[in-house]
């Protein structure tokens, strides 16, 4: 078993322990939050850490009703513009925590007047070090370069921060995701089959909107790392502005659609998909009534859309694995990549 596939089963314990550990801790920041009436929260992150802040991005906006932003580190590293960051609540994530630019962008804000949180799995990180609070994963040591449990682990502190700051996520709701991760888990002997079928794919889109169109890109992210596949993530609202010229008999197109409130219009291009030939994977949920597709992945039980997000990137990351396998190449030492990237 590769490193990333024993990464990737790992996955219900890491949460679970992550949500045990720090569960108390956004009660305790919650608390603190309400005495500094934060106006605007601003995300700041790279690689799949930054797939975790644009999801962060939908998730506290929607949980909280604060205007969130993602930023863009080369205004603080490059160009060092002087933003007044007062009421600001800066979030930077970090597996490692030695993210340079993230870390520079995160001491600049706090000079700027933000108040500073850092989601890491180091405690002793130079990102731990420097910022106001720090909220920790326990994802463990990372040897598989493509990040998985790492990626989840964030997720969940992002989803108890939506906690601490508003009422729309519930402690409830968070502590069912290790089981539901754990009931994904079990899609693996049915990919496992589906992956032949896609053994000399090259390319690919994978759609998503809404809180899943980070997953679509962290999926795309991890066909890129593991099996050379050029994949490229579309929101569904942006497919019919250009990116469906690019479809034709055969095209792979991945979709994500949990039920919720974008599965209306994911199902109106799935089927136009279908007409134009491409050969769909549809992601969905037991006992939706879907369109025709080339194949369906449906995930056991009923999950709220707020919180199909980690468990829907699960299946996506044993698809990725697997097609890896299935390719003869290996998922744990991806070409020209490294765990830690430091460089700005």
């Amino acid at each position: 078993m590769s490193r990333l596939m024993h990464e990737i089963l790992e996955q219900p314990g890491v949460l679970a322990r992550t949500l045990e550990g720090e569960r108390a801790h956004a009660r305790e920041f919650a608390r603190h939050a309400a005495s500094r009436d934060f106006r605007l929260i601003m995300l700041v992150a790279r690689g799949s850490s930054d797939h975790a802040a644009m999801f962060g991005r939908y998730l506290l906006e929607i949980a909280t009703g604060i205007p969130c932003t993602l930023c863009a580190p080369s205004i603080h590293t490059l160009y060092r513009a002087r933003v007044d960051l007062k009421q600001t609540l800066v979030i930077g994530i970090s597996q490692s925590g030695e993210s340079e630019d993230v870390n520079r962008v995160l001491k600049s804000s706090r000079q700027r007047g933000a108040f500073a949180v850092g989601i890491t799995g180091q405690a002793n990180s130079a990102m731990a070090r420097l910022v106001d609070e720090v909220f920790l994963s326990r994802a463990g040591r990372q040897r598989a370069v493509p990040a998985t449990k790492a990626y989840t682990a964030e997720l969940l502190l992002l989803y108890l921060l939506a906690s601490a700051l508003g009422s729309r996520v519930t402690p409830a709701g968070i502590s069912e995701i290790p089981g539901l991760v754990a009931e994904a888990l079990k899609l693996e002997a049915e990919l496992r089959q589906i992956v032949e079928r896609y053994r000399y794919m090259r390319q690919c889109v994978v759609i998503a909107r809404g809180l899943n169109y980070a997953t679509a890109r962290e999926m795309a992210t991890k066909l890129v790392e593991t099996c050379r596949v050029v994949a490229e993530p579309v929101s569904s609202a942006d497919l019919l502005y250009g990116p469906i010229s690019l479809i034709e008999r055969g095209f792979p197109a991945i979709l994500f659609m949990p039920p919720g409130k974008p599965f209306p219009e994911l199902k109106r291009l799935a089927e136009r998909l279908w007409k134009l030939q491409a050969d769909t994977l549809v992601f969905s949920a037991a006992g939706v009534r879907l369109p025709a597709a080339t194949r369906t992945v449906r995930l056991p039980g009923s999950i709220p859309e707020m919180y199909t997000p980690i468990p829907y990137i699960v299946p996506a990351q044993l698809f990725a694995a697997l097609l890896a396998e299935t390719k003869g190449l290996d998922p744990d030492k991806p070409r020209s990549l490294q765990i830690i990237t430091r460089g700005i």
